[in-house]
């Protein structure tokens, strides 16, 4: 079982590329499933109905969010109707949506788990505490290969739930900062793991925006709104090549494109 996961998915000029690549790269690898983070997919910030549609259309099976899931309201009925469009599962109960999804490969049931750490992010849930709920669910056991998708902000925080959850699933990345880590690999008990698979969109930016708005942000401390930019793009992810009789992964291949 192959699983490609693209980093956080930033806006038009993101969507446009992750059209025009992702489907040569499940050809190429042989991907059986595919996972985007899209909670940057509309211009502006946030996600909407549409770039998730976009994202659909161009290859994704499933979808994950983060810290900007509820950015835009018309998201809310979205969550609730389309079971493979995922918010972090650590959000209050109640919130539109729902945190987990089963893709079923008939061979095989593959879980994806939409989780959020807490470092210099919102106050959710503890993450440890809530993947260990998630992990003995009923539901969940049934599934051979699991699938976390941990948006945080530190490069610490995701180590240790990598650590905390090696053997315990398949795969553990992270998202949310759009810079690519180099420290992909296979942990001592048969977890694949990278600390952030890095972004989609606009390379010669700051996180997709444009580098004066932040530069003046960070000079002055004044408000700006974050305009993201076009440009030179770039895909950012990985291959996770999965044992599906143990759920162990056996490689990590780390991906890299520019236009």
């Amino acid at each position: 079982m192959k699983v490609f996961a693209v980093g956080d998915v930033v806006g038009t000029s993101g969507l446009e590329f992750l059209r025009k690549i992702l489907p040569n790269i499940k050809q190429e690898y042989g991907v059986d499933v595919c996972i985007v983070n899209g909670e940057n997919s509309a211009d502006g910030n946030g996600i909407t109905p549409v770039s998730c549609e976009h994202i659909f259309t161009s290859g994704a099976d499933v979808i994950t969010t983060g810290n900007h899931a509820y950015r835009r309201k018309e998201m809310y009925e979205f969550f609730d109707t389309n079971e493979f469009v995922l918010r972090p599962i650590n959000f209050p109960e109640g919130t539109p949506g729902r945190g987990r999804v089963i893709v079923d490969k008939g061979i095989c049931k593959v879980a994806v788990i939409n989780l959020m750490g807490t470092m210099f992010m919102d106050p959710l849930d503890n993450p440890f505490s809530v993947i260990d709920k998630v992990l003995e669910s009923e539901e969940i056991k049934k599934c051979k290969i699991k699938i976390v998708d941990f948006h945080a902000e530190t490069t610490s925080e995701k180590r240790a739930m990598g650590f905390y959850l090696d053997g315990r699933v398949s795969v553990l990345f992270g998202t949310h900062t759009h810079v690519q880590t180099a420290d992909e690999q296979v942990l001592e008990n048969g977890t694949g793991y990278i600390t952030d698979l890095g972004m989609t969109g606009t390379f010669n930016s700051v996180l997709g925006v444009n580098p004066k708005i932040v530069i003046d942000k960070f000079k002055y401390n004044m408000p700006a709104r974050f305009d993201w930019i076009r440009g030179e793009s770039i895909l950012c992810g990985c291959i996770f090549d999965i044992d599906d009789k143990t759920g162990n992964c056996m490689a990590v291949t780390r991906i890299q494109i520019k236009e």
